[in-house]
Formats: C-alpha cells, structure tokens, sequence
C-alpha cells in the first residue's frame, strides 16, 4: 500500500500531541527508564464505589444490548436534571446528546454544522482537538491569542475583532486546558454582548471542568448567564474529569433540538450509541453523592499550590497559579537561549521539553501544540510524592543549562 492510498484529509490535522507524549514516556518506561509522565490529563483518584457497582448492577440486569443512539432516557433525564440544578437552565430530552466522551460531541456538532470555508474562533492556548477536527470538517480555525497579562482569557475586544460573516462558532473553555484560567461571570457577560451582536456566530461551551475550580470561586457557563443565547450555546460536559471516569467515555451536551438531531445523524453512522454499561454508570455519577468530590478537589489545591510554588522558585521559569481544572501552564521564556551540558541551545517550548524528558525522565507537553509558546504544560493530576520528584528532577535539568 502507497501512500497516496491514504486519504487527503488527513493532511489537514496532526496527531493529538498530548497522546503522542504519553505514548512516548510509556515506551520509555516499558524500555525500563524512570520516567515521570505528567502529559496526560486524568485524574489519579479511582472511579467512586457506587458508580462502579452501578455498572456491575446494570451488566447482572443484562443492559448491555445496543441503546438509542444518543444516550438512554435515564441518563438523558440525569444530563437535564443536573443543567436545572447546577446552571439554572433548563432543557428537555430534545436538547440533549450523549457520546463516547466528550471528543465526540465536539466532533459530532462540528462535522454536523460546518461547511468549507467556515471560520471557527478559538482563544489560545486551546485544548489541542479544537482546530484539528475544525480542520477535518472543512473549516478555518481562527486562533485567536490570549496573552499572560489577560490571565490567559478571550477578552470582548479581541473577539469583536476577529468576527466575520463566516464565523460560525466561538469555541470557550472554562475552566481551561491547558491553562486552568476560568471565565468569571462578568467576563462572560460582558463576551456574551458581544455574541448578541452577531446573530450567524453561535458558542460552544466546553465545561468538562466545571467541578474543578478553585479559591471559592463560583462556575458560570454562558447558557447560565444569558438565556436568550440559549439557541445558540451547546454546552458540552461529562463524567471523565471530575468522577475519575476518563476510560468509562461518556460524555454529554445540550442544544437546540435540530443541532442535537444532526448530531444524532452523524453519531448514528460512527459509533452509534455510547457503551450501554458505561451510561447506566454515568447515572449513577450525575444522580448519586458527590462526597468524594470536595476531599478530591483539597488534593489537587495542594498539588496546584505545591507545582506552582516550586516551579516559580527556578530560575528561569515563572508560573501563574491556575484558576481551576489539574493543570499549570508555566513559561520557559527564561530557559530559552540556555544550553545543554550536551551544548545544545534551547530555542523553543519543544527544546525544552524535550530536554527535561532526555535529562530527568520527566514527560510534559510542550506550548507549541496548544498554540501559544514559549510555555509548557504540567498535569498535576498525579500523587503528590510523583510531583515533587518530578520538581525536584525539573530544577536539577534546569540547573544545569548555561
């Protein structure tokens, strides 16, 4: 087989650089190195007891038949009830979906609306799927850069600039991968005036971190805060992060009901329905105790407290304290221009990396694949003796450039 039997689409997206790293370290590690992988992000905790043996009650019920292709009724009554209760908003069984993970509802509702030629907003750093499944439904990614001194955050004048009669979606994170920054309620009112003002430009909200937030901080989702958007927000969320579910893949949204219909249609000739045994847990994660949640979230503020503080006393790197979700973004502006005791000179965010991973066994992902450099990524979702060594081993490499 030659490579022109491949198809051309392929050429337009890159492979998801965080799963590329991860792949790398777990070879180094099946090679017998020690190696720290701190690329991937998913939680360290298990999945809770009662949503585990949810799962096993619903395989002795024999429900592991193919379902309706976007989600059983019960669990789609789980996804509304926790819109009410959580955001204020509410919906019927019409506007919601259900999916294999959250990368699948993004992937449906962007091949099910976007033509050639679409342009599609995403602040940076992004989440690294954004612009490559843009890309494979034909569209324009219009990367938009959120700079430090913003918190990392999409700021009214930018998006009022970069709007144009092809725009067709804005894409929000919060809180924010890779950078842990979270959208305020004023921040998103103030970037939901700016929506109104266009009718043609519609929002999705990705909010797979909503339970991640830190400081005493409160969530806000732009459906919450603007009902009369609502026919033009799909709020994308699920089980993965905060219920330690990310192997279980379920994830959820809701929209207007012609959108989640042809998210339906796209599903229904790919996956079809998510696992039936993995949904009947997910209503036992959305319907269940969340007790397990605040004791988790105290672990990752230590952690977060523990990488920042640590990271900002080498010299070189400076790192701002993330609003939420389980990661840092640190800039390595000041590494860059050292050299290797190997005498190579660190020119970008991926020299870096790339060096801390050959010098100290320690794998991240470098700021390049999430579209603002110089910086890098650190998932502090990992048991907190990992971390520090993995600081400590950090400081040693960079400590030794010159």
């Amino acid at each position: 087989m030659t490579t022109d039997f491949i198809a051309d689409r392929l050429s337009r997206i890159k492979p998801s650089p965080t799963m590329a790293m991860t792949r790398i370290a777990d070879e180094k590690k099946a090679a017998g190195e020690n190696i720290i992988g701190l690329a991937a992000g998913e939680p360290d905790f298990d999945t809770p007891l009662h949503i585990r043996k949810a799962a096993c009650d619903a395989m002795d019920a024999g429900k592991t038949k193919y379902t309706t292709v976007d989600g059983v009724p019960e669990l789609k009554d789980a996804v509304i009830a926790k819109f009410a209760t959580d955001n204020h908003i509410t919906y019927e069984r019409e506007n919601i979906t259900i999916a294999t993970g959250g990368k699948q509802v993004l992937f449906n509702a962007l091949m099910a609306t976007v033509n050639a030629g679409d342009e599609v907003i995403i602040p940076a750093p992004y989440w690294v799927s954004y612009p490559e499944i843009v890309r494979l439904a034909q569209g324009v990614p219009v990367i938009l850069s959120c700079a430090e001194d913003d918190n990392f955050k999409l700021t009214p004048d930018v998006l009022a600039a970069a709007i144009t009669p092809q725009s067709k979606w804005l894409i929000l994170n919060s809180p924010s991968n890779p950078t842990g920054a979270a959208y305020s309620k004023d921040e998103l009112i103030a970037l939901a005036n700016i929506v109104r003002a266009h009718p043609h430009l519609h929002v999705l909200c990705d909010d797979i971190y909503e339970y991640l937030i830190y400081d005493g901080a409160v969530f806000a989702t732009m459906a919450e805060i603007a009902p009369d958007l609502i026919p033009r927000i799909l709020t994308l969320n699920g089980v993965s992060k905060s219920y330690s579910m990310t192997g279980w893949r379920i994830g959820y949204a809701a929209g207007a009901a012609p959108l989640i219909k042809a998210m339906a249609k796209i599903q229904s000739q790919s996956t079809s329905n998510p696992n039936s045994i993995a949904q009947w847990a997910a209503v036992a994660a959305l319907t269940g105790p969340r007790d397990f949640m605040a004791p988790q979230l105290a672990i990752f503020d230590e952690r977060r407290a523990l990488v920042t503080d640590r990271l900002n006393d080498i010299d070189g790197i400076s790192c701002m304290k993330p609003a939420g979700a389980f990661y840092v973004y640190p800039s390595c502006a000041g590494l860059i221009g050292r050299a290797t005791p190997d005498g190579i000179v660190l020119k970008t965010d991926s020299d870096v990396v790339t060096y801390f991973l050959e010098a100290e066994g320690v794998a991240m992902v470098p700021g390049v694949a999430f579209g603002l450099s110089p910086y890098f990524r650190i998932s502090y979702a990992a048991a907190t003796d990992v971390l520090d060594d993995a600081m400590t081993r950090i400081a040693r490499a960079c400590a030794a450039l010159r």
